[in-house]
């Protein structure tokens, strides 16, 4: 084990300190450091504090909605409420725990010492805070944030908007910058730091999926730093790419918001694949079923995700030939997922099967995020859509996605591997009462919304017709009791920090990969000699 963990005694000079010491001390280790390991944990903090912020909006949106009528805030106001919670929770929450989940363990499963480009690692956290302060000043700003939704369509982005808008386009930028500089550096470690005799099908899934994810980054995230500069240009140089009267487009802008929009989503999903494969198999105590079609699956999720962008639009007037096209690309699109889905149950099948809290978390994604699937499916239907569109069928249909999916695999992943962070064991019962809350409260919060939007409610709009206000109030606690439940997650993740249990190098029976060869908590340097790999 010592032979695999430590450094050799010149780099155990230079790092002594960092080995016994944790590193530098107080605040100048986090703000220089280059350790994945440091750098993952900055991540994570910082996504798990965007997304209480994103949800104390929720809190105002569900609180305004409670019942009919205008009760607490204004409806520009509730706007900005609306628009900002989406911004942080998809660029400051899901994406950039996703990172930190990559720093944190992508070097450790692939035996290498760290992330292949250390300062720049550092350079794309750094820049993060900068960009959400800009965007969360522009609240303040007279005239207020941003207030068109975060879609920005144009032209509420550009002839409608207010002043701040500029702050807006500057913090996407910026969270734009730090994605694809995460995105290089995951490709740059995965492709030339791998251990001796890691070939690319022994990869373990995790890897896989956040490989296939950076290319996507890489490819889109140019796309949405181009938008948002064409809006930047529009409102204030006098351009019109998207004014009609300037022989613009506006629905020009839609194609290439969802051009970048559509492969977005699967950045925001695929990870969650990676974390539910390595946990399904452990608490089965199982090999994963089908690996090379989990992998070929990933991949043609990633190439069908550039083909679908316009099912967002089909009721912008399209051809009808467009329609039919994007409608069934989007249905292919079921396939490969429905691959993964089949995959897990299978490993499931028969397996000795025990549910500590990260299974079921685990189990809890397969089952939820299927029906976000299903209702995916069904907004894929042309004709269907023009009843659902932008009613609150959609809101649900995504945040069975992005919520019960991929905010619940980061939990699952977040209790699977704390006691390879930490060095102890998390408090089960505490884990248990989160998990419990949290499951009942988030669909008390997202199912009825369905029914919601069958009956014709529009979303992003702060007041509503009296025959929705029964159904809007219960959503509205399951909405403040999710919210309540993440307090739990809190307290377990410090009383773990803080001390409990010592962890064994390998706490769960079935874990496999090398992360589970090194001693728990993980030191601080890790694989200075890479691993053979059998």
């Amino acid at each position: 084990m010592s032979t695999i963990t430590q450094d050799s005694p010149a780099a155990q000079d230079d790092h002594h300190d960092d080995h016994h010491h944790g590193a530098p001390k107080g605040i100048m280790r986090w703000l220089l450091t280059t350790n994945h390991k440091d750098i993952g944990t900055l991540y994570l903090w910082f996504s798990f504090i965007m997304f209480l912020t994103g949800g104390a909006m929720a809190m105002v949106i569900r609180a305004e909605l409670f019942q009919p009528g205008l009760q607490l805030v204004e409806p520009n106001f509730f706007n900005q409420m609306t628009t900002v919670h989406g911004l942080i929770m998809v660029f400051g929450a899901v994406m950039p725990a996703f990172t930190g989940l990559a720093n944190w363990l992508i070097p450790m499963m692939i035996g290498a010492p760290d992330m292949a480009l250390p300062r720049m690692n550092n350079w794309s956290f750094w820049i993060l805070p900068f960009a959400f302060a800009i965007l969360l000043s522009s609240l303040f700003m007279e005239g207020g944030g941003p207030n068109f939704g975060w879609t920005f369509y144009a032209p509420l982005s550009t002839t409608y908007s207010p002043d701040s808008t500029a702050l807006f386009v500057f913090s996407v930028h910026i969270m734009g910058m730090s994605s694809i500089m995460g995105a290089i550096n995951v490709i740059v470690t995965i492709v030339n730091m791998r251990a001796p005799g890691m070939r690319w099908m022994k990869l373990p899934l995790f890897v896989w999926t956040w490989l296939i994810t950076a290319f996507l980054l890489i490819a889109v995230m140019p796309v949405l730093a181009g938008t948002v500069t064409m809006v930047l240009t529009d409102k204030y140089f006098g351009t019109s790419f998207f004014d009609a009267a300037g022989g613009g487009d506006p629905v020009m802008f839609q194609h290439i918001f969802w051009f970048f929009g559509h492969p977005e989503v699967y950045i925001m999903i695929l990870p969650s694949f990676g974390i539910i494969s390595a946990i399904v198999p452990a608490f089965s105590r199982k090999r994963l079923f089908g690996y090379s079609s989990m992998v070929y699956a990933t991949a043609s999720i990633a190439i069908l995700s550039f083909l679908v962008w316009a099912h967002h639009m089909f009721t912008t007037g399209m051809p009808v030939f467009a329609e039919l096209f994007f409608m069934y690309c989007t249905m292919l699109i079921a396939v490969p997922t429905g691959v993964k889905v089949f995959n897990w149950v299978a490993t499931m099948w028969r397996g000795s099967i025990s549910f500590e809290t990260p299974m079921l978390f685990a189990v809890a994604f397969i089952i939820l995020f299927t029906i976000g699937g299903f209702s995916g499916l069904m907004l894929a239907i042309t004709p269907v859509d023009f009843q659902y569109h932008d009613t609150y069928f959609v809101v649900a249909h995504f945040h069975y996605v992005l919520v019960t999916g991929a905010i619940f695999s980061i939990m699952a992943g977040a209790y699977y591997w704390l006691p390879k962070w930490t060095g102890n064991m998390y408090d089960e019962k505490l884990g248990r009462l989160h998990f419990w809350c949290s499951v009942i409260s988030v669909n008390v919060l997202f199912f009825p919304m369905h029914f919601l939007g069958l009956a014709g409610m529009p979303r992003r709009i702060p007041d509503y017709a009296v025959q929705f206000a029964d159904v809007n109030q219960i959503v509205s606690i399951g909405g403040f009791a999710f919210g309540l439940s993440q307090l739990i997650f809190l307290a377990v993740v410090i009383k773990c920090i803080r001390g409990g249990e010592k962890a064994p190098a390998k706490p769960w029976d079935g874990a496999e990969g090398l992360e589970w060869t090194l001693p728990s908590p993980a030191p601080y340097h890790t694989f200075s000699t890479p691993p053979e790999i059998k």
